[in-house]
């Protein structure tokens, strides 16, 4: 391998390296929207651009009973205001482009967090 081949392959491998490195540290958000209404509640509320890290609180008074996930990750939903699992209420798995309603009588939805 020649001097010159060497040098722009070592170049090319420190150039994508730090191209990895600037976007990990780079907020990453959900593509797409996720929409969440009350039971029995005409009003909507949509979450688009949503940040992948951390707990999200429903901002919904009375919490979420209907959920649809249009984005391209896949959700986990809980009871709680702050994505704790609890004896009597284990987070709920929406895939990607999928829905969910809550059974009747059940606690509602407050908060959800991303798989990624």
């Amino acid at each position: 391998m020649s001097l010159r081949r060497r040098i722009s392959v070592i170049s090319g491998a420190a150039a994508l390296l730090l191209t990895a490195t600037a976007c990990s540290g780079l907020g990453r958000n959900t593509v797409g929207m996720l929409t969440f209404r009350a039971h029995d509640s005409p009003i909507e509320l949509s979450y688009t651009n949503t940040p992948v890290t951390g707990c999200h609180k429903i901002r919904l008074p009375r919490g979420a009973a209907h959920v649809e996930n249009n984005t391209l990750v896949d959700i986990v939903l809980y009871r709680t205001p702050n994505c704790q699992k609890t004896d009597k209420a284990d987070g709920i798995y929406v895939a990607t482009t999928l829905s969910n309603v809550t059974a009747p009588d059940s606690l509602p939805w407050r908060s959800f967090s991303v798989i990624h």
